[in-house]
């Protein structure tokens, strides 16, 4: 299938057992060894990394051992084809990280996230990508007391300045989300992370990261936040899925439940050549009910549906919805772009 010069990711979690909060696991777990025969398989080109996903137990092990495990995958990468798209620190597990990382009221608990963040950022230079992502998973509150705000702020423009320094080739990417798992993020949207990277002591490193599902919870549009971040040259990573709604962060797959707005997102993201700036990630989870041999179909799925809204944006008359535009005639543009979408 054409890919349009574009590039893929997804990270291995995207392949899983299928436990959710109220169920167990459906499914037999894959190692990653197994799960990377998947990524050529279906078209994908990169690994999307946690750190602990390179080197499991890494706050057990020695820099040294870091180290030697996170370049023996390298070089399983690329006996695949593939490459490391980032390396995000899992700063959400951990038992110091239950009242925030960076942002945790105990002091011990921001030193251990510190210390955790460096070590993600050196595996990442070993993985051979400069890109660090961090979703700021528990730095919010679940009740507007617990914290100061204005403090907290000012923390996680700490912690970056702190991983900027400690690397100087590394470019740090925020996926802003607005709830789950704390109730009040303090980085909820595109325009939060964006705000956030100006105030570090190098802007020009910062950039941002847009989660479909995320902007939808935040009661955003993904095009309209994809858009804001690519004003500003600042859209260096998507994670590209589909969500039901205000709930829980579902991460179904691109375009199932809104193939329109699953259009826009790829017609702002192509008419900007996106495919020259970054990769396409997925986060995306199958279904609870699907079995286990038939478990990628989501990631089949998802990208295929992002490769024929590319071409269905690229086919668009675009004379003719200029015309519209001028005629202020937005009825018959409506009615043009939902027969472009059906095939008329």
């Amino acid at each position: 299938m054409e890919k349009y010069g574009y590039r893929f990711s997804f990270g291995p979690w995207n392949i899983h057992e299928g436990a959710d909060p109220f169920g167990p696991a459906v499914r037999p777990s894959r190692s990653f060894a197994d799960k990377l025969a998947v990524y050529k398989e279906l078209g994908f080109d990169a690994v999307q990394f946690h750190d602990d996903d390179a080197v499991p137990h890494l706050d057990d092990l020695t820099p040294a051992q870091i180290q030697a495990e996170a370049a023996a995958w390298r070089q399983t990468l690329a006996d695949n084809g593939l490459t490391a798209e980032f390396v995000a620190p899992r700063l959400w597990e951990h038992p110091l990280t239950i009242d925030g990382a960076f942002t945790a009221n105990d002091a011990n608990a921001r030193q251990y996230a510190l210390d955790r963040a460096r070590k993600a950022a050196d595996i990442a230079r070993e993985l051979g990508t400069n890109l660090m992502v961090l979703w700021l998973a528990r730095e919010g509150t679940y009740l507007r007391e617990a914290k100061d705000a204005v403090w907290a702020t000012q923390q996680l423009v700490e912690a970056i300045n702190m991983l900027l320094a400690y690397d100087s080739e590394l470019r740090i990417v925020i996926e802003p989300k607005p709830n789950e798992p704390m109730d009040q993020a303090y980085i909820p949207t595109m325009g939060h992370g964006l705000a956030l990277g100006m105030q570090t002591d190098d802007p020009s490193r910062v950039g941002v990261l847009m989660e479909s599902a995320h902007a939808v919870l935040a009661g955003l549009d993904p095009s309209d936040e994809i858009a804001f971040a690519l004003a500003f040259g600042k859209l260096w990573s998507v994670h590209l899925n589909d969500q039901n709604g205000l709930k829980y962060d579902q991460d179904r797959s691109f375009g199932a439940i809104d193939l329109r707005r699953a259009f826009n997102q790829v017609r702002v993201l192509d008419e900007n050549r996106y495919w020259e700036i970054g990769m396409v990630g997925l986060d995306v989870k199958a279904l609870r009910t699907q079995p286990a041999d038939m478990a990628t179909k989501h990631l089949r799925n998802s990208l295929h549906t992002f490769l024929r809204l590319v071409e269905r944006s690229r086919s668009l008359d675009r004379t003719a919805v200029a015309d519209l535009i001028t005629a202020r005639d937005y009825e018959e543009l409506d009615w043009l772009i939902l027969n472009h979408l059906l095939g008329s």
